[in-house]
């Protein structure tokens, strides 16, 4: 065993990287909302080679109380809960061993809006069609379907002789295999900033989305000059924006076709909504934009009543901001492993 949920907080579930591959039978992608905090969570953690596949936990807004059952390393990222381990602080973006018996508790978020626990052999719970994720919805993934609620019994994927091995290497070492405070880009993506006077909104790049026709010139204007505000209805399917109208040519009505993560449609309305990582697998409405993957972390933070701002981009843009996160987290995988985890080389 590795954990016992003690206190269930708001919305906390088991998720990894998505479940490809499904949508044309009507199944959800899911995975975590921040997948950029999930693989580091998951690095900083010990889970070098499945740094993108390792089940987490993802706490919204608040994480509740966990008690470990056994000797266990783990690492949190995201949004600050203000945790603590049987009653001390507890570091961020670090391994933390904890003990049998420990208790390892959450405030409410002080910033940003999701935390990733990732323990060493990840979060094991049977796969689904390839994932572990949680598809509320269908009810399949994760903990029963579910989210996670107090009694349930949780365990990771490591013996307690590889537990052990990974403990001495890094015990009294954990500044070495930690982010740094003089590193705080490896922390979170490199999404850029708008600026509306003395505001800063997040900037969230998009590509062109599959309806762009149906979007007049001023209307594309309207959405890329003009800051959003996220309603208090967003949740891991969407987030539901509002501010200017966006002006079309026809109205929004499109016959129904796929949506990817980052899909932006545009309601009746003329306002802006943002496909997550739960978001439907088919919709009617005119897709104006996709916001690139390398960005949907940053939105995945925001909270209802913050704002954010859009820019259009290339797809060879898109691409190459994703592939320069993807090289921060290689870089961080190949220091740990070279400096920390070489002795657990299987």
């Amino acid at each position: 065993m590795a954990l016992e949920i003690v206190l269930s907080g708001p919305l906390s579930t088991i998720q990894d990287i998505g479940r490809r591959g499904y949508q044309s039978q009507g199944f959800q992608e899911n995975g975590a909302c921040d997948k950029y905090s999930m693989k580091l969570a998951n690095l900083l953690a010990g889970n070098l080679t499945e740094y993108d596949q390792a089940a987490v936990i993802e706490f919204t807004y608040s994480g509740g109380e966990i008690r470990f059952t056994s000797q266990e390393i783990f690492a949190l990222t995201g949004a600050d809960m203000n945790p603590s381990l049987n009653g001390r602080p507890v570091p961020m973006y670090g391994p933390v061993i904890a003990n049998p018996g420990d208790i390892l508790s959450f405030g409410f978020a002080t910033s940003g809006l999701r935390t990733y626990l990732a323990v060493y052999g990840g979060i094991c719970v049977p796969p689904i069609m390839g994932s572990r994720s949680t598809n509320l919805k269908c009810r399949i993934g994760g903990f029963e379907g579910s989210p996670l609620r107090t009694g349930a019994i949780l365990s990771a994927g490591k013996t307690k002789e590889q537990v052990r091995l990974l403990m001495e290497s890094i015990k009294g070492r954990e500044e070495e295999c930690s982010i740094k405070q003089e590193k705080p880009w490896l922390k979170r993506t490199f999404s850029p900033w708008r600026f509306y006077g003395n505001e800063r909104f997040v900037l969230l790049r998009a590509v062109e989305g599959p309806q762009a026709e149906a979007f007049t010139e001023e209307g594309k204007k309207t959405f890329v000059r003009n800051p959003y505000r996220l309603l208090k209805d967003c949740d891991r399917m969407a987030c539901r924006l509002e501010g200017p109208p966006i002006e079309m040519v026809n109205g929004a009505d499109i016959i129904s076709d796929g949506i990817a993560e980052g899909s932006v449609q545009v309601s009746a309305s003329g306002l802006p909504m943002v496909m997550m990582a739960d978001h439907q697998t088919t919709g009617g409405y005119a897709k104006i934009a996709t916001v690139i993957s390398a960005d949907i972390p940053a939105l995945a933070q925001l909270r209802p009543g913050d704002s954010a701002a859009f820019k259009f981009v290339t797809p060879e843009e898109g691409v190459a901001a994703c592939r320069l996160e993807e090289r921060k987290l290689l870089s961080l995988k190949k220091r740990l492993w070279d400096t920390i985890y070489e002795l657990t080389k299987t």
